[in-house]
Formats: C-alpha cells, structure tokens, sequence
C-alpha cells in the first residue's frame, strides 16, 4: 500500500492563545483530512511497471486549482487540477531500470509509492482463457513452485461493468513469486516470463479479462455507436438515450428477489413436468439442437423445459442403454421415462447419460431436459449427429422437432440478469477506459469462443475485431502492437467436411493481420476435445510473446509464425497448395507423412476429405471423387487434426480458398 501523510504543522498559535491544546490540535487535523485530498488512480501503486523509452503520464484528481507536485526517479513535475478536479504531469521518456519511489504531494497530503520499475508493460484481455489463472493451468504446480521473477508484476483489473465510462477501477500490482504467481493469467505469465528471459528488462502485465465475453462489450461506446446498424441487432430493444440507469437498477434488484425465489420453488419441478403422463398439448415445437439466441427464447434466462418422444420395439424394450445430447448451455437435469438419469452443471460438457435396464419400454418412450440458462444464452446446442439413444450398438436418432414450455423465466419477472453481455462497451467503461492514459508496449489478446455461437456473430467478428483494436489504439494515442490467439480445437470431430462457425470466426482474426504491427499465435494443435480450456497455457504465451520477440525487440531471427496460406494452382486432378513462413521447410510428425484436414471440392461445391502430402516447399492435395479441383479447405472444422507444421515447431493456419 501507498504511503499517505497528512501535512499539518507541529504547532499551532492564534492572537489570543499562547498555544492551542494538543486535543485542540488533533480535532483540527481530524477536520482537516476530511477536506478534498490529493488521490490517485488504482492502476497506481507499489510494486507498479511503468512503460521504459516513453512519455510517462500521472495523473489523479484535487481541489480545483490545486497545485500538486510528482517527483520521480531524479524528475519533478507541477501541474495545477483543472474545474474537473484531475490534473496530470508528464515525464520524460526514461530507460529500464529500479527500483524507484514516487511521491505525489498536494496541499493537505503526500502519497508515496515505493519499488516501482521501468520496462515493458503488456495489457492481456478477452475472455475466460486469457482470465485462466496460472493454478489452473497444466503442470501449475511445478510452475508455481519455480515462479521467482521479482522483476515481473502483474495488475489484475477488478471485475466491474458500467453504462458509462469511468475514471478509475480496482486492482493492486503483485510481484511475482511462488505466494503470488497462481493468480496471475496463465497466459499472461508465460508471456511475461518469456519477454524477461530474452530481454532482461522488468516486465509489466495488466490483466482486464472476463470469462464469457463477446468483443462489443470490449469496445467504447463511440466506435461502437458509430457502426452500421447490422452489427448492433442483438442490443435491439434493450436500452434508449432516455435510459435511467439508477431507476433501473433499483426495480432490477427488486425484481431479483422474487425472480431468485421462484428459481428455488420451481413449480415444473413440482407439477413433475418429468413425467411421461405430464399433458404437454399446450406446449410449443422447438427444433433441436438449436441455441436460443436465434429463436423466441433469444434473451431468456431461467428453467425451460423440452420433451422429445420416441418409439422402440418390443426387442429393445428393457434393455440398458446410453443417452448423448452434446453440449448443453448451461446447466441441466435429464429424464427418461419419469426417471432421472443425469444432470451437469457445466455448459461445455458433453453430455452422455446411461440409461439403467428396465426403463425403457415397448412402445412412446419420453425424454425430458429441464435446461438452466443463468445467464446469457442458452440452448441444446451442438450437432445433430451427437444426439442419440444408443442400444446394443444401435443408435437412434433424437434431433428434430422436440417440445418445449418455459417453467420461471427472467422476463415474467422483468428482471434482467446484469452481465457484460447485456449490452455494448460496459467492459470497455469499467475496464479499460480507466487505464488509457497509462503507457503501454503493446496488448495481447484471447477471446472469440463468444463470438463463435453462431455464423453471423462468427462473420460479423471480420469488422468487428479490428474495429476494437482501431479503437483501442485511437483511445491510447499510438499504434501499439496487438497480439491475439487464434481459438483453438475443440468439440466433436466432424464426420464429413461442413460448415463451422468456429473456422468462420478464425478466418475473421486471420483477415485482421491486414492491420499494422498485429500477429496471431495459432493453436488449433493443442485445444482439447471436452474442454474450451486448454491447460497447455505455456505453447500459448510462448506463441505470443515470438511475435512480440521478432516485430518488437529486433530478434529478427525469431520464427513467430507457422505456415500460412499463400496461392493454390490445380495441376490435373490434384491442387497444389504453396505457404509462407515455412522457416527451414514444411514437416509433419506422420510417419507415413500424409497431412490430415484438407478438404477439396468441384464445382459444385461439395468438399471431400483429401489426401495431402508435402512435395519440397508445398502441399500436393488430391481425392478420387474429385477429379477437376475448385477449392481446397484446410483445418476448416470446430475441431480439426492439425499435422502441419515449419521446421520451427509451429503449426499451419487453417484457411479456405473458397468463399462459398
């Protein structure tokens, strides 16, 4: 913590009184410190990093009119707080180095600030895979136990949201140590630990994530606004220029009380809706899987309930049996036949239910699914080939026209459940817009899996993206470099090629490479099937912090990139697929060298999967049910099997040649 003095003088004296009273004394510097006192930002501190061979600005707020003196590493600088009360001084740019101490000093107090350094400071945000603490990620233990880097601190940014932008948020620099290192951002850390083993210069990280989050909510208000209307539909109707924000809250926390009670005496669950002899006339089809947010349910939260009936025979009658409904967003209880046969509370779960022997019966057998959507959207959600009944190897198919009827929901409580997603910018308010005036290298990036629910989101992130990081870049002053991680591999394997929004959302961070000084680190070779977490947090920092390493440090030797697509020629029946950035050469870690995920198509548009293998510095792609090649896809999957890499390790980008 800060050192904070009050100035008072030791004594006191008057034209009447030799000598006030000591307790005279001490009610008057009581009175006093509760007078208008010098105060700093949070994003100030001990232990803070500040931005090495750049204008250093502090800044805080006084009296109107108060003159405030900074002193700092051999500087003093004055400045006099404006009609708003905040004043700012400016330092000459200054090597890496510490540490310092710095005291801002006004009228009525002093603040110092001690083992302050001098390096390069990083900004990390997005969402919960940039937020994933270093306890969490793979191997944390040995990690942590071998995190001893005094000269690496981290902010993390205090989780608030705000209608408008605000001047200050919460946090406190930690210098990183085996007692500390377990709650910085996993990515950030190996980031971070990266730059200082190559740079030997302190090394700053300023964590402002949030699990969950979509890019609008990243983005200020002015950029945001100032978007065609296309990009800014799933806010419809929310909020108007006559919002009361204060109103508001007050009738939403009310609202909250007797929403939340109701959640608790759920009369679905009472009714026993779960029961096969539950009179479901009255309630509404509904094709599964779908999520809501492109359906009536858009915007819903609460219990829904869905049913789905199905015939068996009376050979399969009684028999065990496994129920897979794929993901689930978010939580849910499942039935069948009236008896409970799972429940998950985790939205990228798969879920794979066993069905004891003896419940299923000849004849209408009735699943139900109670699905609990806390938050944001919800919905029975993945892919229709993951929802099935399985018996003695046999599946049955359970995608299609299922019915459904709301039990409590937030909007027959006109409640809404504040989160960063109800609405644009209310992250970029609360935290980001607090810290622009503090100086920063660059700012690395891992979000879009929110992005990615459906394809016009993926597709919209093509303008959306780069709109944020021209914004930030406007807002800070300066071009700095942005950095961001590719999503990685997750969910079902796809059976045959199709469409994927999570290919359409990495090809929408690809295209933003056409912005200056960014880079991407991609990682569709180390996500993980079941989970949208990845643990090997360690390859994804080591990925990001090369770009910063070749483009930013001058280690023009650094490899940063893996093979990225360059041009396709067809040669007969086969295309031929040239890359840049193949280092020494391309490699595969195939024994029989076949390159896996490439796709090929005709004319008539319909993709293959190929057979692919490296011929010198290229990729020969061919299938015999395509014999005049059109297009070639290549990792163009939710989860695809990347075995393409350079002579560096790292792997190739997916890419299309289509547009289709």
């Amino acid at each position: 913590m800060p050192k904070i003095l009050y100035l008072f003088p030791t004594t006191i004296y008057n034209t009447t009184m030799k000598k006030i009273s000591l307790i005279t004394l001490l009610l008057l510097a009581g009175l006093l410190s509760l007078q208008a006192e010098v105060k700093m930002p949070h994003i100030f501190g001990d232990n803070m990093v500040l931005q090495r061979n750049q204008k250093v600005k502090v800044w805080g707020w006084a009296d109107k009119g108060e003159a405030v003196t900074v002193t700092f590493n051999g500087q003093t600088q004055k400045a006099k707080a404006g009609k708003n009360g905040k004043w700012m001084v400016t330092f000459t740019p200054m090597q890496a180095g510490g540490p310092y101490t710095m005291v801002v000093a006004g009228k009525k107090n002093k603040i110092e600030y001690n083992n302050i350094l001098i390096g390069e400071v990083w900004v990390c945000s997005g969402q919960s895979n940039m937020e994933w603490t270093l306890a969490n990620a793979g191997n944390a233990e040995y990690e942590i136990r071998n995190a001893t880097y005094p000269a690496v601190r981290a902010f993390n940014v205090a989780h608030e949201m705000d209608f408008s932008p605000r001047a200050d948020l919460n946090g406190s620099w930690d210098v990183c140590s085996p007692e500390t290192a377990g709650n910085f951002s996993a990515v950030g850390y190996f980031f971070a630990r990266k730059l200082y083993q190559e740079l030997n210069v302190p090394i700053g990280i300023i964590n402002t994530s949030w699990g969950g989050t979509i890019v609008e909510t990243w983005t200020s208000p002015e950029t945001f606004n100032a978007l065609p209307d296309k990009y800014k539909k799933k806010f419809e109707g929310r909020f108007d220029s006559t919002f009361d924000v204060e109103n508001f809250m007050k009738k939403n926390e009310k609202a909250k009380e007797v929403y939340f009670t109701a959640l608790k005496n759920d009369f679905g669950m009472e009714e026993r809706w779960y029961l096969p002899q539950t009179d479901i006339s009255s309630w509404k089809p509904f094709d599964i899987p779908q999520g809501w947010w492109n359906s009536e349910l858009k915007g819903i939260e609460g219990y829904v309930w869905f049913r789905y009936d199905f015939t068996l025979s009376s050979e399969d009658a009684g028999k065990s049996a496994r129920l897979s409904l794929g993901p689930i967003d978010d939580m849910d209880i499942t039935w069948v036949n009236g008896v409970k046969v799972g429940e998950a509370d985790y939205y990228n779960i798969m879920r794979d239910y066993a069905i004891p022997e003896g419940v299923l019966q000849a004849g209408k057998n009735s699943i139900v699914v109670r699905v609990d959507n806390p938050l944001g959207e919800g919905g029975i959600n993945g892919k229709a080939e993951d929802m099935y009944v399985t018996i003695d190897g046999k599946a049955i198919q359970i995608a299609g026209k299922w019915k459904y009827k709301p039990s409590v929901i937030n909007k027959d409580f006109d409640y809404i459940a504040l989160s960063p997603n109800i609405y644009s910018s209310l992250l970029y308010n609360a935290m980001v817009n607090p810290i622009i005036d503090y100086g920063i290298k660059g700012a690395i990036w891992y979000q879009g899996e929110s992005n990615a629910d459906i394809m016009e989101d993926a597709e919209n992130y093509k303008v959306l993206f780069p709109a944020m990081i021209k914004d930030w870049r406007a807002k800070w002053g300066y071009e700095f470099p942005f950095y961001w991680v590719q999503l990685a591999n997750y969910m079902a394997k796809d059976v045959l090629p199709q469409e994927s929004n999570w290919a359409t959302l990495r090809e929408a961070q690809t295209q933003t490479l056409s912005l200056p000084k960014t880079g991407q680190a991609v990682i569709v070779d180390i996500g993980e099937t079941n989970d949208i977490h990845p643990r090997n947090k360690q390859d994804v920092g080591l990925r990001l912090a090369l770009n910063a390493l070749n483009k930013d440090y001058g280690m023009t030797n650094v490899i940063y990139s893996g093979p990225t697509y360059k041009s396709m020629v067809v040669e007969g029946n086969k295309a031929v697929i040239s890359y840049d950035n193949i280092a020494a050469g391309l490699t595969t870690p195939s024994k029989y060298g076949y390159i896996e995920s490439f796709a090929i198509a005709g004319a008539d548009s319909v993709f293959h999967w190929a057979k692919a293998y490296i011929d010198g510095d290229k990729v020969v792609v061919y299938s015999d049910k395509v014999q005049h090649p059109v297009a070639v896809r290549y990792g163009w999957s939710d989860n695809p099997d990347i075995n393409l890499y350079n002579s560096s390790g790292l792997p190739a980008a997916p890419f299309r040649t289509d547009n289709w």
